[in-house]
């Protein structure tokens, strides 16, 4: 009968000490938030829509791949080098944890701006150093 009560008891405590590591793990993993960095990241292609004047914000649409599910765009850095070049540099962000593995695909609209009429030069800058060129007419 004693042993039966001994051994009740060591359940119990056991039980008690298992919630509280649970609990204290649980409450320790809602605690940490995931770590996000920005990266620049590379296109595929860009369409670039005709018809623009110099009166009218232009625009291109930028198409590529996220190498997992863990990057999310974020925005696009557009740089006026002079009247008629124009460095884009595209920029993700990375959270740091889990990720699905797969490509995901993205597609987004990049403002340019108010651009001056004749032909200009679009550099899409990947993060290697090299880059995409396309051209877009002003009217």
């Amino acid at each position: 009968m004693k042993t039966r009560t001994t051994l009740k008891s060591s359940l119990q405590i056991f039980a008690i000490a298992a919630l509280f590591v649970v609990g204290t793990v649980d409450l320790a993993a809602a605690d940490v938030t995931p770590t996000t960095k920005d990266i620049n990241i590379g296109v595929n292609d860009v369409y670039v829509p005709g018809g623009f004047d110099s009166h009218a914000d232009s625009y291109v649409i930028a198409n590529g791949l996220f190498p997992n599910g863990c990057y999310k765009w974020k925005t696009a850095n557009v740089n006026h080098v002079d009247t008629f070049t124009h460095e884009v540099q595209p920029v993700a962000t990375v959270s740091q944890g889990m990720c699905i593995m797969v490509l995901v695909p993205f597609s987004k609209e990049i403002r340019l701006g108010k651009l001056a009429t004749g032909t200009h030069t679009l550099k899409f800058l990947n993060g290697d150093g090299t880059y995409l060129q396309k051209s877009m007419s002003i009217e």
